[in-house]
C-alpha cells in the first residue's frame, strides 16, 4: 500500500510559534524586524501617520495583540528586497485587525491591487 500522506520535511509547522521559528530559519530578512534600525523606522512611520490606520481610519492606540494595535506595514511586499524593506515611503500604519485579515488575504490570493484601491 502506498501512503498518500505528504512528508513534513521542509514544511512549516501548524502552530504559530513553530511557523515563526521556521520562517526565521528560512527567510534571512525576517531578522531585519529585530533590529534597532527597524524599530526607529517603524516609530517614524507611526508618528508620521499619527497612529492612524491608513486603510480604515482606525486610531491605532491598542497594545499588541489588540485589533487596534499599530502595525508598520509594507505597501508593496518586499519579499527580502532591502530597497523595498527600508523605504519609508513603502511603509504605512495599519491596524492589526486590517493587517491580519484583509491585507493578508489579499496578498495570499494575489489581489493586493484591489485592497490598495480601497
Amino acid at each position: 500500500m502506498v501512503s498518500t500522506i505528504k512528508p513534513l520535511v521542509g514544511r512549516a509547522p501548524a502552530d504559530e510559534q513553530g511557523r515563526n521559528r521556521y520562517r526565521d530559519e528560512t527567510q534571512h530578512w525576517r531578522t531585519w524586524y529585530k533590529t534597532t534600525r527597524w524599530q526607529k523606522l517603524r516609530m517614524r512611520v507611526l508618528i508620521r501617520d499619527n497612529y492612524t490606520c491608513q486603510r480604515t481610519g482606525t486610531l491605532c492606540i491598542g497594545k499588541h495583540p489588540a485589533p487596534n494595535s499599530p502595525v508598520a506595514d509594507h505597501k508593496i511586499p518586499h519579499r527580502g528586497d532591502p530597497n523595498l524593506f527600508w523605504d519609508i515611503n513603502n511603509i504605512e500604519t495599519v491596524s492589526k485587525e486590517y493587517h491580519d485579515s484583509l491585507k493578508q488575504r489579499a496578498e495570499k490570493s494575489g489581489e493586493l491591487a484591489a485592497v490598495r484601491s480601497r
